[in-house]
């Protein structure tokens, strides 16, 4: 088969296109702004990249496009298509479809799938999961929207019955406005967290429990629903009906418990100690994503036992607290956090390692969510731990010195890259520890601080 992919270059959708190369298809694909390292990545699989969306691409003649929800039925300023090549598919009655339904029908089919969803921490979760199966000799297919250090790509088949997936409640396609992970069907579900989000298409919170409450019913009967007996959101969730086996995790009450720092923690399961973790990972945040993992991965056959032995070699996923260097005795950090939550939980894990050297948080507001200024009024709440922090606001509709404002002299804007590098290093000092914070490029402002602290 060949299919065209357009929106190639995401995460989800470059991994869709490594998966289906993988399984022998011919692939095609394009994509606004083809850049590296997705480009690189695909290209090497022979994957053959197109810049733009012009209708010229229907003289590929394809037997499926593949649709990703960055394509709209927007119009320009001057009235013409935003994609004229969607455009051209419709008028044609080309067959189309999208990634996650692609997905299901030709990889997850006759799966043993094992979702991993909730707002944060799902793409660390699902390579910890991936981990675990493979270090169990399960030799697992899976589809991360990261790159997991310990495989080294987003994307594979696998050779075994399992299929791990990081399950995106984000709307599939401008035609099929339901969450990605209902087309998944799990047998084994994590719902990790749930908290408002994605304010650009979910009106409030209850909307995405609705979602998340579809998800559940899709899991059969022999099936587990793995849940964080921490969210309030979560027991609502439950509460429209669950027909599965349940396990929980976090809670005093859980199935499964940890007890001790993050670093090195024993699981109890029932009230038995089961497992040993001991890894160079930090923060309470990835103590939880471990319990998740350890109670998904009993669901398989996997011994929390065997599970805490796979962690500890755990290295985590590209732009997960990933240093990117140390110049003068000055670290600088790449996170993907952008939600407050993920910003306090990230900003937490490392005031865990570091004690009470300083933390100057550099981030900017960058998601459809806080682009819209929906949750401005609590990052000074996410940024309680640092020493300093430093926000990048171009871009936004809303005034975020006003929103920092309660931090006082802490806290600084900068229109733009240039700006926000030039208050930091009116600032830094040897020791500290300079967290970057987006969940997009940050303008590479990684490598220029370094250049400019090695200057």
């Amino acid at each position: 088969m060949h299919i065209h992919i357009l929106g190639i270059c995401g995460t989800f959708m470059g991994g869709l296109a490594a998966l289906a190369r993988e399984a022998g298809h011919r692939v095609t694909g394009c994509d606004a702004g083809v850049y590296p390292p997705m480009s690189d990545q695909l290209r090497a699989l022979g994957i053959e990249l197109i810049e733009g969306f012009s209708a010229d691409q229907m003289d590929l003649k394809p037997d499926m496009y593949v649709i990703g929800n960055v394509v709209s039925r927007s119009r320009l300023a001057d009235g013409s298509p935003k994609f004229p090549l969607m455009e051209a598919i419709l008028e044609a009655g080309a067959p189309y479809t999208s990634g996650p339904q692609w997905l299901a029908e030709h990889v997850l089919q006759g799966k043993h799938v094992l979702a991993v969803a909730g707002t944060h921490g799902k793409t660390t979760t699902t390579s910890m999961l991936s981990w675990v199966l493979e270090q169990a000799g399960l030799e697992p297919g899976f589809l991360v929207g990261g790159v997991p250090l310990n495989f080294g790509v987003s994307a594979r088949l696998g050779n075994g019955k399992y299929f791990v997936i990081e399950a995106d409640e984000y709307d599939t396609a401008f035609f099929d406005k339901r969450s990605k992970f209902v087309h998944y069907r799990p047998r084994t579900a994590i719902l990790n967290n749930l908290e408002f989000d994605h304010a650009d298409i979910f009106d409030d919170l209850a909307a995405i429990e609705r979602q998340f409450h579809h998800l559940v019913r899709t899991v059969p009967g022999s099936g587990r629903v793995v849940v964080n007996g921490l969210e309030e959101s979560l027991t609502r969730v439950l509460g429209q009906g669950c027909w599965s086996e349940v396990r929980t995790f976090g809670s005093a009450v859980s199935d499964f418990v940890a007890e001790g720092e993050p670093s090195h923690f024993k699981v109890q399961q029932s009230g038995k100690p089961v497992a040993d973790v001991q890894w160079s990972i930090g923060g309470v945040h990835n103590q939880l994503n471990a319990l998740a993992t350890i109670a998904a991965a009993e669901h398989v056959g996997v011994s929390p036992a065997v599970a805490a032995q796979a962690l500890a070699t755990f290295e985590n996923v590209k732009r997960r607290m990933e240093v990117r260097g140390t110049v003068n005795g000055i670290t600088v950090y790449d996170d993907f956090a952008h939600h407050p939550t993920a910003i306090r939980t990230t900003v937490n894990g490392l005031r865990r390692q570091v004690g009470k050297a300083r933390i100057l948080a550099i981030f900017e507001p960058r998601s459809n969510t806080m682009k819209l200024g929906t949750m401005k009024a609590q990052l000074p709440w996410s940024l309680e731990e640092t020493d300093l922090a430093f926000c990048h606001s171009g871009g936004l509709g809303w005034d975020a010195a006003s929103a920092l404002e309660p931090m006082g002299a802490k806290a600084q804007v900068g229109a733009n890259i240039d700006e926000v590098i030039a208050q930091v290093l009116a600032q830094v000092q040897p020791g500290d520890h300079l967290l970057c914070m987006s969940n997009g490029g940050f303008g590479g402002i990684h490598t220029k601080l370094l250049e400019a602290l090695a200057g």
